[in-house]
């Protein structure tokens, strides 16, 4: 049993993710002599109702990258706002489902995360007529993870659109 985990491993309310795989795992190396309970399927149930908190995570993450990216490189200012709510909304979500197990794990999909959100900004720049403005995305994040996570964090917009709010 890793370090750290309670003796009968992670809790349900402290860490759902870890929770499901933990009890998927029991649940396959337990004994069944009754051929009417399908083990694997129902151990593949639960594994998966984690798997589905991942992804879900992992969609929040890709959303707030993408409009970091909008906003850190688009002049535009009238789309500005949305972008900052739907950042805000999925750190709300993310506030609700992101456990110790899940948090790790974003942090070590953030490299591929950030590539999926990097091409769903330049198609939805490309749509307003910025390609040249996505041509400037890094090619590696430049995010932390509590960077994506604080509260009221937002990049700061590029010199074109500050001046144009400004003037």
């Amino acid at each position: 049993m890793p370090d750290g985990l309670p003796p009968n491993g992670p809790r349900y309310d402290d860490d759902f993710y870890a929770w499901t795989q933990y009890q998927a795992e029991v649940l396959r190396s337990m004994p069944c002599e009754d051929n009417r309970f399908d083990r694997e399927h129902v151990a593949e149930e639960i594994e998966d109702l984690g798997k589905s908190e991942r992804r879900a995570a992992h969609s929040e993450v890709r959303r707030i990258l993408e409009h970091f990216l909008k906003l850190a490189h688009s002049p535009a200012s009238d789309p500005r706002s949305d972008w900052m709510v739907s950042i805000a909304n999925a750190r709300a979500e993310l506030e609700e489902m992101l456990t110790a197990t899940l948090r790790r794990d974003v942090e070590a999909e953030l490299p591929r995360l950030y590539a999926r959100a990097r091409d769903v900004a330049e198609v939805g720049l490309v749509k307003y007529g910025e390609a040249d403005v996505a041509a400037r995305f890094p090619a590696r994040c430049p995010y932390a993870l509590d960077q994506i996570l604080a509260i009221g964090w937002y990049p700061d917009p590029p010199p074109a659109a500050t001046a144009q709010e400004d003037g």
